[in-house]
């Protein structure tokens, strides 16, 4: 088997999120957006899909950077090389960390396709289902907002919750703020709330999204360890890991990092040998499902947990490749109080993470990544080529 194509197919997708030039989402009035599926093709007929773009769990796709450098470097190769394809691309200065991440878990769907299972039995198949938290969108506005919405999420059956509260606004006004200041006081009042409105048996986290100083951190820390919380999230900038190492040592609380440092295993586990993180956290943007699947096998020969950052098909994988011990939990959202997050997007027929009334995702059962594709709305909406499948 040998690779001939390797394409991204956009198409239009409405949302009602955009970015900012300070460089962070935020809630706007609904819009199209690009969506995109990279599709990988071989000369037997199989093939291979990761998706991108407004929805997606990938930072974006570049349809240039796939013309120019990915196809030339993949066309005519096997695809059942996924390794070497990986050092290949890993090792090429000019594929970033989330684009090598796209293109690897296409070649794991691929594989999975042509194999008539899933990924995660490819990987080794240790569970069918995860418990998942409900992870809010930042910035819903006070702190009865957020109890509503876990008071909400409770009754719905997740047995977890995650605070996303003031990320760069005001709590005040609910004016942007780029960068500082943080408002760990405030933070702290919408986290009070939830625990409030939840009881103290729901399983809580926080992830201020390195808004904090180090001194900021240690405060909130220990506010979350008054409230039961399970752990704290990316609280500092991630770019200096001596603070990490110090407020790992002065709280309690376990601390979750790092979240968004490139790197991919390798640099997860240079944070573990120093200390400055308790428990490991990455995700299929960093190095694909080969990246991910080295970085947790890492953290369990540690004794380590780590936690799939976002969800998504790719991460589904990992997640039924591992044991609870290592990887508790899926991460289910962004949530809000007026969205439906049940319900599929238009260009799937069916959720990645469908979840039962006890608080359990039921993980894709494939082939491949299991993308149930809705290929109608895909080709309606489709922005220039041809039709697809």
């Amino acid at each position: 088997m040998k690779i001939t194509d390797v394409e991204v197919i956009s198409f239009r997708l409405p949302t009602n999120s955009r970015g900012t030039k300070w460089g962070y989402g935020e809630v706007a009035e609904k819009h199209d957006g690009v969506q995109s599926i990279t599709r990988i093709s071989t000369d037997s007929g199989a093939t291979g899909y990761a998706t991108g773009g407004v929805h997606s769990y990938f930072y974006g796709t570049n349809a240039a950077e796939v013309e120019s450098v990915i196809k030339p470097m993949l066309i005519g190769q096997d695809p059942w090389d996924r390794e070497l394809l990986w050092n290949w691309m890993a090792q090429h200065r000019g594929i970033s960390e989330g684009l090598l991440g796209n293109i690897d878990s296409a070649l794991w769907d691929l594989a999975g396709r042509a194999s008539g299972v899933s990924v995660a039995k490819l990987l080794g198949r240790a569970r069918t289902k995860v418990k998942a938290y409900g992870s809010t969108a930042p910035n819903l506005g006070r702190p009865d907002v957020y109890a509503d919405l876990a008071r909400a999420c409770k009754e719905r059956g997740y047995q977890a919750f995650k605070v996303h509260a003031y990320i760069f606004m005001d709590p005040n006004t609910m004016t942007p703020t780029p960068g500082k200041p943080a408002s760990p006081r405030e933070d702290v009042e919408v986290c009070e709330a939830v625990r409030d409105a939840v009881g103290p048996d729901m399983t809580l986290m926080h992830d201020p999204w390195g808004v904090y100083s180090y001194q900021e951190a240690v405060y909130v820390g220990r506010e979350l360890e008054r409230l039961g919380f399970y752990f704290l999230e990316h609280p500092m900038d991630e770019r200096r890991t001596e603070p990490y190492r110090r407020l790992c040592a002065e709280l309690d609380i376990p601390v979750c990092s790092p979240e968004l440092t490139a790197g991919m295993h390798y640099s997860r586990a240079e944070w573990l040998l120093q200390k400055a993180s308790d428990i490991g956290r990455i995700d299929v943007n960093f190095g694909g499902i080969t990246a991910c699947k080295k970085a947790v096998d890492m953290y369990e020969s540690f004794g380590v947990p780590c936690e799939m950052h976002v969800g998504g098909h790719g991460n589904a994988a990992i997640l039924g490749a591992t044991t609870e011990e290592t990887c508790e939990f899926f991460e289910r959202g962004l949530l809000s109080p007026d969205v439906d997050y049940d319900q599929p997007p238009l260009y799937l027929n069916t959720p990645c993470d469908p979840m039962d009334e006890e608080g359990f995702v039921h993980l894709p059962d494939g082939p491949g990544l299991g993308y149930d594709f809705n290929w109608d709305y895909i080709n309606d909406n489709q922005i220039g080529g041809t039709n697809r499948p």
